[in-house]
């Protein structure tokens, strides 16, 4: 079970109660995964403008928000493909406008190494996400590897809080790019056990 599951399976009981209690208000799933948006995008603004503490503290509110919609509209009775594909997007979003902001902040800084350093985050980041969403597409499984999406949250958070981004970003950086390789080589073993199962049944 990796961390992601385990925070589900955890934290399922309250996220249900606190889901219900906004489906009786009458909130919509989606409109639960446009504040998490928004409040990422005000997140950013802080990193870059050098308030890294409230930047994290904001982030750090929007990851149980964000974790919200889908919960709601499971129990709505309502999941639809529509509505995991734009919870899917807005995570993205939300991923690189925060690196975006810290992008900002290193060029008002004048430090060119930490600017490479999120690019090569934001390539790890979104590399993740495209692997496993183009091996599905074509039948083949891409959820391993060492940082899934809420691993990457539980890197930058801390290091917004400490005021040591640099770290956050080294990384997720590395570790971001070691792991679109892992989905890369799984949807490869995947992709050459099928080509061989399809060899004995033509033979």
């Amino acid at each position: 079970m990796n961390i992601t599951d385990w925070l589900r399976k955890t934290f399922r009981g309250i996220l249900e109660c606190i889901a219900e209690f906004l489906n009786r208000l009458g909130v919509m799933p989606n409109t639960m995964t446009f504040l998490g948006l928004i409040g990422n995008i005000i997140a950013a603004y802080c990193i870059s403008m050098d308030k890294m503490v409230s930047g994290g503290v904001i982030v750090l509110i929007m990851g149980p928000i964000d974790a919200l919609d889908g919960t709601m509209a499971r129990l709505r009775g309502e999941p639809t493909n529509y509505g995991a594909f734009v919870d899917s997007v807005t995570d993205r979003y939300s991923e690189i406008v925060i690196l975006g902001g810290l992008m900002i902040y290193f060029l008002n800084s004048n430090n060119t190494n930490a600017c490479f350093l999120v690019y090569a985050a934001a390539i790890g980041s979104v590399l993740i996400s495209y692997v496993r969403a183009r091996a599905e597409s074509l039948d083949f499984e891409a959820k391993a590897g060492l940082l899934t999406r809420v691993e990457r949250y539980m890197v930058i958070v801390p290091s917004l809080l400490l005021k040591k981004p640099v770290i956050g970003l080294w990384i997720i950086a590395v570790l971001g790019n070691i792991t679109a390789f892992q989905r890369i080589w799984c949807v490869r073993q995947q992709a050459r056990r099928t080509f061989k199962k399809k060899n004995r049944k033509t033979k």
